[in-house]
């Protein structure tokens, strides 16, 4: 591997796998050989159902597990063989906020944090007081953790990850639980990280409609293995087909038929609104042609952005594709 490639990487996982025993012989893969690069500067989403192995393979990248093969670089350091250092590239938020103290103040967390990670003092001071000033906190240095609502113990905990200013930030469900405007907060945060700061963002979310708005890569993992690793754009389009608003003047009224079966329709004030996906040009002039036939005036069609969880559900639910290995090695 030259040097050039090397610097483009802020993460390389290679050949990774983690296996489970006991003392009865039953083994379980958790994750099964798993290669995985993700560019410098990248927002990068990492999705999987409950048990696909993406929490294994995240806590494998903070060293908090041992593989059982495989090596895993950040910045080009071995998690395994230069443990200390590779940590330093890192900064990490968990699920519910785990990594900060709720009895502690903001501004205590943060001095803890950045002293944890070999921060000068005066450089945490710096860093905590710009830090809170970006995320709009700064009158509320002084205030319990506890006391706080649950979008700003998140943005704590994101300043607490980057108190030592690391290059990869590792986003555990950021967005979980947090009302519309915190999460427009959020969102805003995220984005300004990647393009300002130039950080390395990861993000796990079962929130796909996140991970859609902020991510310009995708890895979907299933049972162990990554099934797709695409740009965003690309893995919307995996299967081909666009998305659709029909608006409809008058109602339904049980006319509902094979054509429609896996639309939504919401009919309301004299107008039905249908929405779903069509794989084919034909295929929506033959719909059209069936709702003139029926009576019914047509008052637009309208594209829509194609629906990362439709592409997600179709991945990891549809047996057929999930068996067929011919078809699953072009998506990665």
């Amino acid at each position: 591997m030259n040097e050039n490639n090397i610097t483009n990487k802020a993460v390389e996982i290679n050949s990774l796998s983690k296996i489970y025993g006991n003392s009865s012989g039953n083994h379980f893969t958790a994750v099964d050989n798993v290669n995985l690069d993700i560019r410098k500067g990248e927002v990068f989403g990492f999705l999987g159902s409950n048990g696909a192995g993406k929490t294994t393979t995240i806590k494998m990248m903070c060293g908090l597990i041992t593989p059982t093969t495989g090596h895993i670089l950040l910045n080009g350091c071995d998690v395994a063989r230069d443990h200390g250092e590779a940590m330093r590239q890192i900064g990490v938020v968990l699920e519910g906020t785990r990594n900060i103290y709720w009895p502690l103040t903001a501004w205590q967390n943060l001095m803890y944090f950045g002293s944890l990670k070999g921060c000068a003092r005066k450089i945490s001071k710096e860093r905590g007081e710009s830090l809170l000033k970006e995320l709009e906190l700064w009158d509320r240095r002084n205030d319990i953790i506890r006391n706080f609502s649950r979008g700003m113990q998140q943005r704590i905990a994101i300043a607490c990850a980057l108190i030592a200013d690391p290059p990869i930030l590792i986003l555990d469900e950021p967005t979980l639980g947090l009302d519309v405007e915190a999460m427009q907060i959020m969102k805003a945060l995220l984005k300004r990280l990647a393009q300002d700061y130039k950080k390395t963002v990861i993000i796990t979310s079962h929130q796909l409609d996140v991970v859609q708005a902020l991510c310009e890569r995708v890895a979907i993992m299933h049972k162990g293995k990554i099934i797709a690793d695409k740009n965003l754009n690309e893995l919307l389009m995996l299967f081909g087909q666009g998305y659709y608003q029909i608006k409809i003047q008058g109602v339904f009224n049980g006319h509902r038929n094979d054509e429609l079966k896996d639309f939504i329709i919401k009919e309301e004030e004299g107008v039905t609104l249908l929405t779903g996906a069509i794989d084919s040009q034909t295929k929506l002039y033959t719909l059209l042609d069936k709702i003139r036939e029926k009576g019914m005036a047509l008052l637009s069609v309208s594209p829509l952005e194609p629906d990362l969880e439709e592409v997600f559900l179709k991945l990891v639910k549809n047996e057929k594709e999930i068996d067929n290995h011919d078809n699953i090695k072009n998506y990665a």
